[in-house]
C-alpha cells in the first residue's frame, strides 16, 4: 500500500529566519509525524541548511525546488545534485509549472533533471499538468501523457519506485479553483496507466502520484479519498503551520 506523501512547496518564500520559525511552529503543532504519512518541506535553496539544522531530530524530510542536470560548471545561479545531497536533501521538485512557464523548462530538461536526481539518490517529484486552454480543447490527456513519457524516458525500472509524479492542473494553481475529486482521480488514474504501459502494473502501483492544484484543509479529505491520489504538493497552505498540519492529520486519518 502506498503511503501518503504531503509535500510543501514554499516557492520563493521564507528566508533562513522565516524557515526556522515556520519549521518550529510546524513541529509544535505536530509534535510527531503520523506513522502513515511521509511529510516533506521544500524551502528555497538559501534556506536548505537552516531546514537541515531545524529538522535534525525530526521525521519531517526536506527537499529542493530545483536542480541542474550537470554535476558542476559555469551555470550561474544553479545548484547540483551533489550540493543538495551534501546538505541532506531527500527529494527535489522537477518541472514545476512555474519553472516551465517562467524559466523555459521543457520536457527534455525535466527528463535530464529526473535522471540526474535518481542517479544521485534523490527522489524527483516530477510535475505534469495542463493549461486551461488545453483542457478546454480536450487535449489534456495527450499533453500530460506526453510529459510523463518524456520525463521517464530511459529511467530504469529499478528506480521507478523512487519517482513521484505531481499532477498540477495549471488552471487551478493560485487561482482559487480546484479540480473536482472526480477530475483529479481521472487524471491520476490516466497517469498510472501511462506508467503501467511504460513498465508494468507492479511498477505503476509503486509510484506515488500527488495532487498539486490548490489542496487546502477544506478540500483535502475529498481529494485524498480518491484511489489514485497519494498525497499533495501543497503551495500556499504549506506556508502556515496550522493549515499544513491539518492536511497531514487528514491524510493520517485516511491512511
Amino acid at each position: 500500500m502506498r503511503r501518503f506523501l504531503i509535500a510543501g512547496n514554499w516557492k520563493m518564500n521564507c528566508g533562513p529566519g522565516e524557515t526556522a520559525t515556520l519549521i518550529s511552529n510546524l513541529k509544535q503543532r505536530l509534535p510527531s509525524v503520523p506513522d502513515g504519512v511521509d511529510v516533506l518541506v521544500c524551502p528555497p535553496e538559501i534556506s536548505l541548511t537552516t531546514a537541515a539544522d531545524e529538522l535534525v531530530d525530526s521525521k519531517i524530510m526536506f527537499g529542493a525546488q530545483n536542480v541542474h542536470f550537470e554535476d558542476n560548471g559555469a551555470f550561474t545561479g544553479e545548484v547540483s545534485t551533489k550540493m543538495l545531497t551534501e546538505v541532506g536533501c531527500h527529494y527535489v521538485i522537477a518541472g514545476h509549472s512555474e519553472r516551465r512557464e517562467y524559466f523555459a523548462e521543457t520536457d527534455q530538461t525535466v527528463h535530464r533533471k529526473t535522471k540526474k536526481a535518481l542517479e544521485a539518490g534523490l527522489k524527483p517529484i516530477i510535475c505534469v499538468g495542463e493549461s486551461l486552454d488545453q483542457r478546454k480543447k480536450d487535449v489534456h490527456d495527450t499533453m500530460v501523457s506526453k510529459q510523463v513519457q518524456a520525463a521517464l524516458n530511459g529511467v530504469d525500472e529499478s528506480l521507478i519506485q523512487d519517482t513521484v509524479i505531481a499532477y498540477e492542473p495549471i488552471w487551478a494553481i493560485g487561482t482559487g479553483e480546484t479540480a473536482t475529486p472526480e477530475q483529479a482521480q481521472e487524471m491520476h488514474n490516466m497517469i498510472r496507466n501511462v506508467i503501467a504501459d511504460l513498465y508494468d502494473e507492479r511498477s505503476a502501483e509503486a509510484v506515488r502520484i500527488l495532487y498539486g492544484g490548490s489542496m487546502k484543509p477544506h478540500n483535502a479529505e475529498e481529494l485524498l479519498r480518491q484511489t489514485d491520489v497519494d498525497g499533495g504538493l501543497i503551495g500556499g497552505a504549506s506556508l502556515q503551520a496550522d493549515s499544513f498540519a491539518e492536511i497531514i492529520e487528514i491524510a493520517e486519518k485516511l491512511s
